[in-house]
């Protein structure tokens, strides 16, 4: 598959094609990608012909629309069966694609869909890519309205643990930015604290954005939700992300999905504000997207509300998110759930 080799090695796969052409073909698979090999109309018909079977290394299994429009998720299936979402999101001033990292999560957080599958391998970095380059293409002919039509936010924030995944997560990063023209300040790696690839984020030459997931602030609570916990303690977690926040000056954001019953006391907002305040951290707060094999909820909009305010109360900076596509499965891992169960 085309998306599987380095930009670098391209070349390998024309080797009886002028050099120029691995630079045309490059243009076409990052810069400017396109949903069929027939689209590439500087190339001689007979290449077309032969890079059509290998241009993605997914195809489209199935699409759903909601929001009015303007949240699009994608269930792709591989070329060895295993299946991987992404959501395409547009808001007035920019499209956010949120991607897959792996098949499945072996991080085992109990109120997430995909946790829930368990795992079953890493994606590569082609395969990462991939799906910013299908949606540059699909939103080439089909724009969200009132959005630009062109991915401008890349998160990490789909299947899978992408830390994990360091290699694969590393070097598809390394080619939005090289190959595709992304920011890196575009782009954000989110994590359940998986502290050793956190680490080694740190020693990275990019400004990409760190959102880390802590989910509860009492250790013993914070292990129900995120296993990891017991691997890397908050402790380890909140520190590591301080020295992240100092070697790159980007502030890192923490991720907290609220549960009814389980994260959403004011002891646990307390708590929040004053980690958030001593590594000066952004908090975003999503109610939860509740998933077939939990039994979590999301709180009440008045308590999400009394959550909001006590942590603007103790000092946090803080961002209530949409929870959007709660009318297409939007909740990781979902997708693939009804597909398999149909």
């Amino acid at each position: 598959m085309l998306y599987i080799a380095e930009p670098e090695n391209l070349g390998d796969l024309l080797p009886e094609e002028p050099s120029y052409r691995t630079d045309q073909l490059k243009n076409w698979l990052y810069k400017h990608p396109v949903l069929s090999a027939d689209e590439m109309t500087n190339l001689p018909t007979a290449l077309r012909d032969t890079i059509g079977p290998q241009l993605w290394p997914f195809e489209l299994a199935q699409e759903q629309v909601g929001d009015g429009g303007s949240t699009r998720k994608w269930l792709f299936l591989c070329t060895d069966g295993a299946q991987i979402e992404t959501v395409l999101m547009g808001y007035a001033n920019r499209t956010t694609l949120c991607i897959s990292s792996q098949v499945g999560c072996a991080m085992g957080c109990t109120f997430c869909a995909t946790g829930q599958f368990g795992f079953d391998r890493h994606l590569s970095a082609g395969e990462i890519v991939a799906q910013v380059a299908y949606a540059n293409a699909y939103l080439a002919s089909t724009p969200i309205p009132r959005s630009p039509a062109r991915v401008t936010n890349v998160v990490f924030m789909g299947m899978g643990e992408p830390l994990a995944n360091y290699k694969h997560t590393r070097e598809s990063i390394r080619r939005m930015i090289e190959t595709m023209g992304m920011s890196a300040r575009s782009i954000t790696v989110s994590t359940v604290g998986f502290v050793p690839g956190m680490r080694k984020l740190i020693e990275e030459p990019w400004q990409v954005n760190l959102a880390v997931s802590l989910h509860s602030t009492i250790p013993s609570e914070r292990t129900k939700l995120v296993p990891i916990n017991d691997r890397y303690p908050i402790d380890q977690v909140v520190a590591t992300a301080k020295d992240y926040f100092e070697a790159k000056g980007r502030r890192v954001s923490l991720e907290w999905t609220l549960i009814a019953g389980e994260n959403d006391s004011d002891e646990e907002a307390v708590g929040l504000a004053a980690i958030a305040r001593g590594i000066h951290a952004h908090v975003n707060v999503i109610a939860l997207n509740p998933t077939p094999l939990s039994t979590d909820r999301p709180p009440d909009r008045d308590h999400v509300r009394r959550f909001i305010a006590t942590l603007t109360r103790e000092g946090a900076n803080v961002t209530l998110r949409d929870t959007r596509g709660q009318d297409i499965d939007a909740a990781c891992g979902q997708l693939r759930l009804r597909a398999a169960s149909s």
